[in-house]
């Protein structure tokens, strides 16, 4: 019996080991929905917003490695995949968007609620095609597919409403060949870089996601050359837990010892990172970067040896090659650096630091109504949560505070918007993990400004009951802003955020809300939230004038923050 094309593609997901679409029905994508209704092990998960479907897919297939899926209706329901869909095409993650479309014989005649998809995608997707002949398929989803896969990124089916149902005149079983190679460099250019870094006398590694899968070949560089080990953010999972060798992060979320070993070092190897901000970079160093993308070497900083293939395999040819270091003074100082820096992280995250001469003097600045400490409230998540639990977190100080006081130790798990950088993507991201892995915790750190952004999808969770812990931020500020225009000498203006009590909110809709507004409290919220079956929304009110010190603060963030204090309390402040 010939299948039709919403068949097709309903039949191959599930043979790609695809267990979850999600979107939002609508008239174009009936017959790929009704597909999904009568097909086991293949669930639709109807979102309250497409934004919200396809940042949930795009978790997933972070989370396993595999392709994740997504769907938008005609028009309107396309365009607003399109803030996920570049989330997951800046993390390199495969993801397919089958999208709909009006009739074929009406494409081009601007009928209603038409747009043109193949060019709305052309910016974010590595394949893009519109179906026009059941005669194309399975042909053309192998080859979005296969694109998605093997390049690490979105691919969009467009697929005409009135072309799903249509009968395939020649069947035949999809064929998607994707397995990946990993390639090495030549040895010559193994020899140049090993002859580098032998002759340096103080190393530091710079540790990305992409050597995620060679965490034991990292570690024994990292041994050989008695280096320090940078971690970008995509790193900590993987890397930070039981590693004597890493300083955690730098830029403006890191810490000192990091910025330290990386300015202190004569070489630096770069591992499976394309950390983008040039300014904390070292200088006067040589350099050795191992990219599985060759268009990445030297892109952020310039490189004295590039080598293009997969980390794991790189270092397998390298390690051989390299000298042990016969002097760790550079990696026992950075490490010292870096515990001595955690120990007042920790201080700060302790309740009962108020109470203190210096934590009174502290918060006489910049806490004066003694409101809850975003980093205690960090560190409590950091204590209750499971050791296998999957975390997301939203754009800003959301991400800052897990940075600092979230250790991904055991087998905890990490997604974020950290490329795109985008508001609203920690609750759709827990959604899409949850339904990964129903069986593990996952704790959504999440801004107030970047919970509101999609409130809607809160009903997604209850709808499908989906035990996930959002834990929200506060602070009644979009926080980095009001950073950012602070250390730029400007006053706050824009940042206050007039919120609901989102406990309330959250328990109106059938979630189980816990305010939390008293530091003492704050412990027992945390363990409560935890230990109560079921999704639950643990709304904590922050102190909004909390500063987040970056690793290197510069004099001139210094005296903007002083101007834009000053502006603030005379006439004229936002009130």
């Amino acid at each position: 019996m010939a299948r039709t094309v919403a068949h097709v593609i309903v039949d191959a997901l599930k043979e790609l080991g695809v267990r979850h679409v999600f979107g939002v029905v609508g008239d174009a994508l009936n017959p790929l929905t009704d597909a999904i209704r009568t097909t086991e092990d293949l669930e639709w998960i109807g979102c309250r917003h497409e934004e919200a479907a396809a940042f949930a897919a795009s978790a997933q297939s972070q989370l396993s490695d595999t392709l994740g899926v997504c769907a938008g209706t005609v028009g309107p329901g396309s365009v607003h995949l399109l803030n996920g869909l570049y989330d997951a095409a800046k993390s390199r993650t495969p993801v397919l968007a089958i999208c709909g479309q009006v009739p074929l014989a009406e494409i081009g005649s601007d009928y209603f609620q038409e747009v043109d998809n193949d060019l709305l995608f052309r910016d974010v997707a590595v394949y893009r095609a519109t179906v026009s002949s059941p005669d194309q398929m399975p042909r053309m989803l192998e080859s979005a597919v296969r694109a998605a896969v093997t390049q690490g990124g979105v691919a969009v089916l467009t697929v005409p409403g009135d072309l799903g149902d249509q009968e395939l005149g020649e069947d035949r079983p999809t064929r998607f060949a994707l397995a990946a190679p990993r390639t090495r460099p030549e040895d010559p250019a193994l020899l140049e870089a090993a002859g580098l870094l032998n002759s340096a006398s103080r190393v530091t590694l710079l540790v990305g996601r992409g050597a995620r899968g060679a965490r034991t070949e990292v570690l024994r560089a990292a041994e050989l050359l008695a280096a320090p080990m940078v971690l970008t953010l995509k790193a900590k999972e993987g890397f930070e837990g039981d590693n004597p060798f890493q300083v955690g992060q730098t830029g403006l979320i890191g810490n000192p010892a990091a910025a330290h070993a990386l300015d202190s070092g004569d070489a630096l190897l770069m591992l499976g990172t394309d950390f983008p901000y040039r300014d904390w970079y070292p200088t006067g160093c040589k350099v050795v970067q191992v990219d599985a993308r060759a268009e990445h070497l030297g892109r952020r900083v310039p490189v004295d040896v590039g080598l293009a293939g997969d980390v794991g395999a790189t270092l397998r040819a390298l390690l051989p090659l390299l000298e042990e270091a016969p002097d760790r003074t550079h990696l026992d100082g950075a490490r010292e650096r870096f515990a001595h820096w955690e120990e007042g992280q920790q201080r700060l995250a302790d309740p009962g630091h108020e109470h203190r001469r210096s934590g009174r003097l502290r918060a006489a600045l910049d806490n004066r109504d003694h409101e809850i400490r975003p980093e205690a409230l960090a560190a409590a998540v950091d204590r209750y949560a499971d050791e296998d639990a999957v975390f997301t977190s939203d754009t800003g100080m959301a991400t800052v505070w897990l940075s600092r006081f979230v250790s991904m130790r055991g087998s905890r798990r990490l997604v974020g918007s950290y490329n795109l950088g985008s508001m609203a993507n920690a609750m759709p991201q827990a959604l899409g993990a949850q339904l990964w892995a129903p069986d593990r915790q996952v704790v959504a750190f999440c801004g107030d400004g970047g919970l509101g952004m999609l409130l809607g999808d809160l009903m997604t969770i209850r709808t499908y009951g989906l035990p996930v812990k959002l834990v929200v931020f506060d602070n009644r500020r979009l926080g980095m802003v009001k950073l950012e225009q602070e250390q730029a000498g400007l006053p706050e203006f824009g940042t206050r955020l007039d919120n609901p009590d989102f406990a309330a909110v959250a328990t109106a809709l059938g979630l189980t809300g816990i305010r939390v507004t008293d530091p003492a409290e704050l412990h027992d919220g945390v363990r409560r939230a935890f230990e109560t079956p079921g999704p639950v929304l643990l709304d904590v009110l922050t102190n909004p004038e909390e500063v987040a010190v970056p690793g290197k603060p510069t004099v001139a963030q210094g005296w903007g923050y002083a101007i834009a204090k000053v502006k603030e309390i005379l006439p004229g402040r936002e009130d």
